[in-house]
């Protein structure tokens, strides 16, 4: 008998290390066959990804695009995915978040009457402006999934306000919590050459990881965004910076521009997971617009400033061990002096660990898929004793 094949499809390097524990702990469960479908928005990072877990690819998508519009996008990727379920049909499709890729894995498989697992369910930042397109994408996925994979509570309350059924919900943590931890205790040597010469030359000196990628910081908001940088780093000499830069060559450039000859500051291009887990691991203070990061940081202690405005991941900021400081120069200032002032007030915010995760997301999305399709029982629920929304509906 042929063990039945899931399609987990990703299209960025968050979606990929989201999924990449999936697919090994379905691998180690030997009930589902996972297969790694790569769609082409951005592939070589989707590969890069995927190999610091020792998987690749199993299908790559070869999408084609000459305007760069979302709508292009979309259609392409709908149009390769209803050929490929065409000639492949899985047992079930899994999509991970918000992202182009996420919508168009869920309208091609639920159009092919495929069912519809969503991994990081559930978040919402009741906004859709902000953020965009993401919120969009996220409600419409919902629309159509069959299985949703609530990371927390609070995810899971908003998909019952929605009407939801309770018994399509379950909480099983973020599944990046898995993938952090898994990388970052490897402890590899950094890849880059550029931090690791840093680190050797920094290691005495408290490590703040700065990380601006989204775009609606692009422009202005980063001008402000490494006006603080600059800021702290002449405020603190006992303090070196890194700085993952975007490879836009515009957002490159106005980052170069403005931390050229600023001692301490190491600007790179995007690391590897690796690099980065490691440097997550071993940083004072985080200020990032990372959803990945604010989800990653507290597992190591990490406190976590987040450079936006508005976040979908209110968790972090009700658990305490993040705050919002948007792209406001002297709030940024501000905040980071706060807590590299004071160690026990940077300690205190993450004292009560992730509120993301304990690192066994993977697992119950295994066993939630197999149940869903009649292979497994259920597995319980994330800290089903915090859990009491299923009394209430």
């Amino acid at each position: 008998m042929s063990i039945p094949e899931v399609h987990l499809v990703g299209g960025t390097r968050p979606e990929a290390v989201k999924l990449a524990p999936v697919a090994t702990a379905m691998q180690r469960a030997g009930v589902l066959q996972p297969v790694l479908i790569a769609s082409g928005q951005h592939p070589t990072m989707v590969g890069q990804a995927l190999t610091a877990f020792g998987l690749e690819p199993d299908v790559v998508l070869q999408v084609t695009r000459t305007t760069g519009t979302q709508a292009e996008l979309l259609t392409e990727m709908i149009r390769q995915l209803d050929e490929l379920w065409a000639e492949r049909t899985p047992a079930a499709v899994i999509v991970q978040g918000d992202t182009t890729t996420s919508l168009a894995g869920a309208l091609a498989a639920f159009w092919r009457r495929i069912p519809v697992v969503h991994l990081e369910a559930g978040l919402r930042s009741g906004d859709l402006d902000s953020l965009f397109p993401e919120e969009a994408n996220r409600r419409l996925v919902a629309q159509v999934a069959a299985l949703h994979l609530a990371p927390t509570p609070l995810a899971a309350m908003n998909l019952l306000d929605e009407n939801i059924a309770t018994g399509d919900i379950l909480i099983t943590g973020n599944t990046v919590v898995d993938a952090t931890l898994a990388v970052a205790g490897q402890r590899l040597p950094f890849e880059n050459a550029q931090v690791a010469k840093a680190r050797e030359t920094g290691g005495h000196r408290r490590l703040v990881l700065f990380t601006a990628h989204r775009r609606e910081s692009w422009g202005a908001p980063l001008d402000r965004i490494l006006a603080a940088v600059r800021e702290l780093v002449d405020r603190y000499p006992d303090i070196d910076v890194i700085l993952p830069s975007h490879p836009n060559p515009a957002v490159r450039a106005q980052v170069d521009a403005a931390l050229a000859g600023v001692e301490r500051v190491t600007v790179t291009d995007p690391l590897p997971y690796p690099d980065l887990s490691r440097l997550l691991s071993e940083a004072y203070l985080v200020l990032t617009d990372s959803g990945g990061i604010q989800e990653e940081a507290p597992s190591f202690g990490v406190p976590a400033l987040v450079l936006r405005d508005v976040t979908e991941r209110v968790e972090s900021l009700h658990a305490g061990c993040a705050r919002l400081v948007g792209a406001d120069t002297d709030l940024i200032v501000k905040e980071a002096a706060e807590l590299l002032d004071s160690p026990v007030r940077r300690d205190a915010m993450t004292a009560g660990g992730n509120p993301y995760g304990d690192g066994l997301a993977a697992l119950r999305t295994a066993q939630a898929t197999a149940a869903l399709l009649g292979l497994a029982d259920a597995p319980e629920q994330m800290s089903p004793a915090t859990i009491t929304f299923g009394a209430n509906v």
